[in-house]
């Protein structure tokens, strides 16, 4: 039997909704992937990059409470919310519709959009 997303203390129905849209449906699901693997499947399923939802996710799977990162700890974990966004914004940028290259191609988008 499995435990809805929003049985982990911290993580409510928001948070559970966005995981089945990433396809994750279970609380142990999450535990599984771990936080890290479960944001990236959230920013491919279209979730907005936020700090505080990515480390509030950790604390979560930690069972401490989501204020509880401090210091180091939430440094640390900055570096590492930063790289899962460059490593999706990367993704992102070289999925582009053949349509969308044709224009750029032509100059009628921006050569780096931002």
């Amino acid at each position: 039997m499995s435990s809805p997303v929003s049985s982990i203390k911290n993580l409510g129905p928001a948070v559970e909704q966005a995981c089945a849209r990433a396809g994750i449906n279970s609380a142990e699901e999450l535990r599984d992937l771990g936080a890290d693997e479960a944001y990236r499947r959230l920013l491919q399923s279209g979730t907005k990059p936020h700090f505080i939802g990515y480390y509030v996710m950790h604390m979560a799977l930690q069972g401490r409470p989501w204020n509880d990162c401090k210091g180091k700890e939430k440094d640390d974990l900055r570096i590492t919310f930063d790289a899962i966004c460059a490593e999706f914004k990367g993704s992102k940028a070289s999925h582009k519709s053949e349509f969308e290259k044709v224009l750029n191609e032509i100059g009628v988008l921006p050569a780096n959009p931002a």
